[in-house]
């Protein structure tokens, strides 16, 4: 990076450790990245962990305690410009919660795009990734097959978490998404796809971009959370919110003075800060924590 801002801590590199609880994706390659040689790399950045190069998605289940289940289930996808999982701040950490509060929770490590080895290369082309850009570039055209692709793993972890739905204690009708930014962006396009096997049943894009879509025939109820010092999707409006709107979807808008972007299961004392006891207060309201008889 051109600079480094006050108390930046460089990267470094993790040692990649055991992850017992995930479950492979796939028997064997991912279909569409059979000839993928980059290896996994785990980076810290500060408290934080990405997990890049990744080819082999897994998905992990954070269960509630006995007796605490509601049985509502939520797919969780971090974010990382389709270049890394954000795995901590916005997988684990938010996972953790949803399993607190009786939700079983699924964090899914998808596919990602290549990047340099070396941290350094690596903070270097995020750099210009993550610069801020205006409403009419708010997805690089080299992430939309990324965003395919990450899609395609939530279809299999949707499907997944149906299939062994008695196993966990979820009911098959109230299984959602929730994404961050990248995240976010691949929660919608798992949305567009209505798959009727891996349609999601309530979404939440957290940070994600904000421009208007065409959505799918009747709307899932959506939650969205923003901070207005987003540097990425602060200037977009609110596209997203009312067409779905317009198509006769419910629509939850969370829209925060600061948190900036990427505020995921961080507090930094800003009201961002508030998002998820805000998104199980919108869960109740919806009666999704509430069994069916």
């Amino acid at each position: 990076m051109s600079q480094t801002p006050p108390g930046f801590v460089p990267p470094k590199r993790l040692a990649i450790q055991p992850e017992p609880d995930a479950i492979p994706l796939y028997s064997g390659a991912a279909p569409g990245s059979e000839s993928w040689k980059q290896k996994e790399v785990w980076t810290g950045m500060g408290n934080q962990v990405w997990i890049r190069n990744v080819t082999k998605p897994t998905l992990t289940p954070f269960l509630p305690k006995p007796g605490t289940a509601t049985g509502a289930a939520v797919l969780v996808v971090p974010g990382g410009g389709f270049r890394f999982v954000s795995a901590s701040s916005e997988g684990w950490g938010v996972a953790r919660w949803l399993a607190d509060n009786g939700v079983a929770a699924f964090v899914l490590k998808y596919r990602t795009m290549e990047t340099p080895d070396s941290e350094a290369d690596f903070m270097g082309s995020m750099s210009k990734l993550f610069a801020p850009r205006g409403s009419a570039d708010v997805v690089p055209p080299d992430m939309n097959a990324a965003t395919n692709v990450a899609a395609a793993d939530a279809q299999v972890a949707l499907r997944m978490i149906r299939a062994n739905a008695g196993k966990w204690g979820v009911d098959t009708g109230r299984v959602g998404m929730i994404g961050f930014s990248a995240g976010a962006m691949t929660t919608i396009r798992t949305t567009l796809l209505d798959a009727p096997d891996a349609r999601p049943d309530f979404v939440a894009p957290i940070y994600g971009s904000m421009q208007a879509i065409t959505p799918p025939k009747s709307p899932q109820p959506m939650f969205v959370a923003l901070a207005s010092d987003d540097p990425l999707f602060n200037k977009e409006g609110f596209g997203l919110v009312e067409s779905w709107q317009k198509a006769g979807g419910a629509v939850e808008l969370h829209y925060y003075a600061n948190g900036g972007h990427g505020f995921g299961s961080q507090t930094q004392g800003t009201t961002s800060d508030l998002w998820f006891n805000q998104f199980m207060t919108w869960m109740k309201a919806k009666g999704l924590l509430k069994a069916k008889p």
